[in-house]
């Protein structure tokens, strides 16, 4: 029997085909409102989107920054829970069944179900793989052999810091990419990058390249000028998750805008994407 191959690396696999880089958006369920958020999802879609991030709201998201952490907090007075979440994700799936969905959670969201559980949960509304940020490979036995006996993309994160021989461990294990912190800190909106941020995609590279595992960067690019300087770096992909939430507040009152404004920042980013040397 073949082997099936998850939706996570056949997108890289694809994009690699055609010479483009994956661009990634994440965009917090239930903010402003569940319904919308949804909408929001299969708009991103529709203007290029290639893989979806789909943030669970947690009450302690200590990756976030104030954006993310603000609409966090707007999901959960609404009283958005993590089945709502999956419902939402079983919904898109059944238009856009061809698109990765990632998760983003944190650790206490799964195994406070028990990890198989949500895990088998998530499988069958749709779901692809996981991001789970605040736990380390020293903790994720379980989760691993349970996330591949379910062909669910494991996704870690790697720091500009972090030494070579836990980048080696953290590639080894990631079998979705390998998610590389552009900065130090928190989730955010930057003026701009030090140098250091591009010295650490170059030399993460070396490794995940070695291993066979894509390299995409996040945390903080908030324009096409961004986009385009880590793919000029060697990042295999993108992702964009606080200006799309910060163009979600700005325009709340005003669905359409929003929406409008969304589809053109995604087809901005996307042409950035498939620009290649």
């Amino acid at each position: 029997m073949k082997e099936k191959i998850n939706k996570v690396i056949s997108k890289f696999s694809d994009l690699r085909k055609n010479n483009e880089k994956a661009l990634i958006t994440y965009v917090v369920a239930g903010y402003p409102d569940i319904d919308t958020s949804r909408l929001i999802i299969e708009n991103l879609i529709e203007h290029g989107a290639d893989i979806v991030e789909v943030g669970i709201p947690f009450s302690d998201p200590m990756a976030d920054g104030p954006i993310i952490q603000k609409a966090f907090a707007h999901a959960l007075e609404k009283n958005v829970t993590p089945d709502d979440c999956l419902k939402m994700i079983n919904l898109i799936k059944s238009k856009y069944s061809q698109v990765p969905i990632l998760v983003m959670t944190y650790s206490n969201i799964i195994f406070s179900r028990k990890d198989a559980k949500f895990l088998k949960t998530a499988v069958s509304c749709g779901v692809d793989g996981l991001i789970v940020p605040d736990l380390t490979f020293e903790e994720a036995e379980n989760y691993l052999k349970v996330a591949e006996d379910l062909n669910l993309a494991t996704v870690f994160l790697a720091a500009p810091n972090t030494d070579s021989k836990r980048l080696a461990k953290i590639t080894s294990i990631s079998t979705g990419f390998v998610y590389m912190v552009s900065v130090y800190g928190i989730t955010g909106s930057r003026n701009q990058f030090e140098k250091y941020t591009f010295d650490s995609i170059r030399r993460t590279l070396t490794t995940t390249s070695k291993l066979g595992k894509p390299l995409a960067v996040g945390f903080g690019i908030s324009s096409a000028q961004d986009a385009a300087k880590m793919i000029e770096a060697g990042a295999d992909g993108i992702i964009i998750g606080s200006s799309l939430t910060k163009i979600v507040s700005d325009f709340s009152d005003d669905k359409s805008q929003m929406l409008k404004s969304l589809g053109a920042f995604i087809e901005q980013m996307k042409r950035v994407c498939k620009i290649t040397n």
